[in-house]
Order: structure tokens, then C-alpha cells, then sequence
């Protein structure tokens, strides 16, 4: 089996959002629902040296998250109904609408919030990494719509003997809890895993 993963560059990201938006579109979700989400993040504070002289320690930058088609996903453990599968081909989770009761537990199992409620079909729904258009061996529509290219989408093992096996970069959790199929790249800017000095500034937004 190939698992499929994202990569994720931190350094090129702009924050602008687009990725967001072509899933938006190419799924057609409604306005309460994002299944790629750009998460704003930012800190700092400003400090007076010994001689009277401010300086600032602010800081922001973006991280873009979805899905991370995890190897132990914990919607999969946790669904009642047994409606979410893991393709034996691809390693891409996935909702099956027919059999979701639109319980919410997936999404309150999944640490990094992927699946969301989708109050009109009372359903779960999430990202199925365009399964339909990997299959047609197509990329991903947030991976072909980043206008800076800080998105990559591919067999994980071959992303990883690329850009390294970094997995966690704040805001995001640990990623011990359910190995997702990510690769981070960091910028700068970023805060260590177990800085937590910064927030997300943006949270109205991505909650």
C-alpha cells in the first residue's frame, strides 16, 4: 500500500488562504465548515533592557492543516458506527456518508478537529485528500491552488526522505498520539513544540 501525506512549508506560506478556499469551492461547503484550515499564529512581547531601550519579540507566522491521514487515526477508533475506513490503496481516511449518523464523535476524537459537522446533511464530513482525483492521478486542489507553493502531496515516505520527519509545529498537537502523514517544514519565525508563548489569532475563523 502507498500512504499518501502532506507537506507543509511554513517558510513559504503567506497566510493568504487560498488553499482554504479552492477546497472550499471544490467541495462545495457551506460557510460553517473549512476542511483545510490556515491557522494564524503569533506572540511576542515588547521588553525594556537595562538601558531604557524597548525591544520588540513579536512574532507570527501561518501553519496550514487538514487531514493528516493519520496511521492510527482516532475518528476511525472512535466512530460507533463504523463509517469511517482507511483505503487499503491509498492510506486516505474517509467518511461514508450512508452509514455517518452525524454523531460528532470522530470530531471530538480527532486532535487536530478534521472532521467537522455539516449541520444541513446532519452528517460528519471531512478531507479525503481528493480522493477521487488521486485516484485519476491528479494532486489535490489546495496543493495545485498555492499560489507560493508551500504544499506537497505524495507518497509520505518519499516527502520524508525530502524534507525530514518533522511532524509538529505549534499550534498543531503531538503527533505521538495518532502518526499523521505530514512533514513540516518550519519558518524562522516559529516557535518549539514547547515554547506555547504565542496563541492563534485567528481563532473565530478556524473554530
Amino acid at each position: 500500500m502507498t500512504q499518501f501525506g502532506f507537506y507543509f512549508d511554513s517558510s513559504r506560506c503567506t497566510g493568504c488562504k487560498t488553499c482554504e478556499l479552492a477546497c472550499k469551492d471544490y467541495n462545495d461547503l457551506g460557510t460553517n465548515i473549512l476542511f483545510r484550515r490556515v491557522y494564524d499564529y503569533e506572540g511576542g512581547v515588547w521588553a525594556q533592557d537595562d538601558q531604557g531601550a524597548w525591544a520588540s519579540s513579536a512574532f507570527v507566522y501561518h501553519v496550514s492543516d487538514s487531514c493528516n491521514h493519520c496511521d492510527n487515526p482516532a475518528c476511525f477508533a472512535n466512530c460507533p458506527q463504523g463509517a469511517i475506513e482507511k483505503d487499503s490503496d491509498t492510506g486516505l481516511v474517509r467518511i461514508d456518508g450512508e452509514k455517518c449518523i452525524g454523531c460528532g464523535t470522530c470530531g471530538e476524537a480527532c486532535p487536530y478537529d478534521a472532521p467537522r459537522l455539516d449541520f444541513d446533511l446532519r452528517k460528519s464530513r471531512k478531507c479525503d485528500g481528493c480522493f477521487d482525483r488521486v485516484k485519476g492521478g491528479k494532486q489535490p486542489v489546495c496543493v495545485e491552488a498555492c499560489l507560493m507553493r508551500a504544499l506537497e502531496f505524495g507518497d509520505i515516505e518519499d516527502l520524508r526522505a525530502e524534507h525530514g520527519d518533522l511532524a509538529q509545529l505549534l499550534p498543531l498537537p503531538d503527533p505521538a498520539e495518532t502518526a499523521p502523514n505530514l512533514v513540516l517544514n518550519t519558518c524562522p519565525a516559529a516557535e518549539a513544540p514547547d515554547a506555547g508563548s504565542g496563541f492563534v489569532a485567528n481563532e473565530l475563523e478556524v473554530v
